[in-house]
């Protein structure tokens, strides 16, 4: 491949979801590819073969005789800086052109046009992140169904679970959101929801896609579903509470996935408590694809 013109940088920004990857290259105002495909074979936690899918997905998407000028990532599952840097390391070699490597959350923020602030996702799971003043990335949650994303949409059905159960050891007669994941979950009752849950072959996935039963039964006016959906809100503004206690700045926070942002009960809930958990913060809702943020890290490293 020969190199773009000097005077028209080839700028690559992908950002690896957990299900889909959307990979735009600019040079100049011109898209030169904007491209989707499935994730399937993403592996982070193996450098060199994330490395090689990445280098593999920019010759596939990108036109015959065109090489990148620079390339900027937001990997998902992408959890430690030092996994980070050793994946831009290896692509780097690989492709010879300046790289970055960020989780995928923290596209959030460039691409709002911001230079700072947090970077909220709340789709199947949740996480915030954001940068010190040094630099230094932080992030927060993202711990997966069994032991953390309260707020995505796994995490709602674990709780829902939870307070249908509690309210069973409380001798009341299940009420709709009960009556939704005992149907949803194909059980026969209430106390068998634990073993369907825990028999799930991948959690995550498996328990979020029942989240649309949460909101259901809160519109049906359950008030555990509500009460549910409250503390959801509260346990993601609290993530952004635990990166203000840490000193990233938070004045501003861009959020995005399809859980809190298709779901305006949650997201009122989330910007009540965020509202009181870090006065002063502002919640703005993504509305561009996350992919313009790492279109616009790859402008910075040039």
């Amino acid at each position: 491949m020969q190199d773009a013109p000097p005077s028209c940088p080839l700028l690559v920004g992908i950002d690896v979801g957990g299900t889909k990857t959307h990979l735009r290259a600019l040079a100049g105002d011109e898209t030169v590819a904007d491209h989707v495909r499935a994730s399937s074979g993403w592996r982070p936690h193996d450098t060199d073969a994330a490395a090689r899918w990445l280098a593999d997905l920019v010759s596939e998407a990108l036109p015959p005789g065109t090489r990148p000028s620079a390339i900027a990532v937001g990997a998902h599952a992408c959890e430690t800086p030092r996994q980070c840097a050793d994946i831009r390391t290896a692509l780097q070699d690989l492709l010879g052109v300046p790289a970055s490597i960020v989780g995928d959350a923290e596209l959030l923020v460039p691409a709002a046009g911001l230079d700072q602030g947090v970077g909220l996702v709340a789709g199947t799971g949740s996480v915030a992140v954001g940068r010190l003043a040094d630099g230094s990335a932080v992030q927060v949650g993202g711990w997966g169904a069994v032991l953390g994303d309260e707020g995505g949409a796994a995490g709602l059905v674990r709780e829902a679970a939870r307070a249908s159960w509690a309210a069973h050891d409380r001798g009341e007669a299940p009420d709709s959101l009960a009556q939704g994941l005992v149907e949803a979950l194909g059980v026969p009752e209430v106390p068998a929801l634990g073993a369907a849950l825990e028999g799930a072959a991948n959690a995550s996935s498996d328990w979020g896609r029942h989240a649309p039963v949460v909101f259901s039964a809160a519109a049906s006016g359950s008030p555990l579903a509500h009460a549910v959906i409250a503390e959801a809100g509260q346990a993601l503004a609290a993530l952004v509470a635990r990166l203000a206690a840490r000193g990233v700045p938070v004045a501003d926070v861009v959020v995005a996935g399809g859980t809190v942002l298709g779901q305006p009960v949650l997201y009122d809930a989330f910007t009540a408590g965020l509202a009181e958990a870090v006065p002063g913060a502002k919640a703005r809702p993504l509305t561009v694809a996350p992919v313009e943020g790492a279109v616009a890290l790859a402008r910075a490293l040039l």
